[in-house]
């Protein structure tokens, strides 16, 4: 508690969140700049904020994708993995398809093979 403490008054904290809110919105920049030149059909869809992105699919892609993605070295989800179970009704899944892309998880030295990969496997 001491260190947080001292991380927060110092102005250490404010300044992380800063650089990594700066490094965040980058790479979703460049994430987004990458899929409009190499694959056109695909839609960023969601804030443009956080640590992930959704990219809509053509319908009947997503698992194929998915399946592509991780021959690739890529932990991506598809978007069906994110149902939920409401009381009475069952299981309600997206009806689109998509992937949920996590932009933050890999290191700065792998970003650019990731991206790279990423932008191969769209259909």
């Amino acid at each position: 508690q001491l260190t947080l403490a001292e991380f927060i008054v110092s102005g250490a904290y404010g300044r992380h969140v800063r650089s990594m809110r700066q490094r965040y919105r980058r790479r979703r920049d460049e994430l987004v700049t990458a899929l409009r030149q190499r694959a056109p059909g695909i839609r960023v869809a969601g804030m443009a904020a956080g640590l992930q992105a959704v990219l809509e699919l053509p319908r009947g892609t997503e698992s194929s994708v998915v399946q592509a993605a991780a021959r690739q070295g890529l932990a991506v989800r598809g978007l069906t993995q994110f149902g939920y179970e409401v009381a009475d009704c069952g299981w309600q899944f997206p009806e689109r398809d998509a992937l949920v892309v996590n932009y933050a998880a890999p290191s700065d030295s792998a970003w650019a093979g990731a991206l790279d990969a990423l932008c191969r496997v769209m259909p």
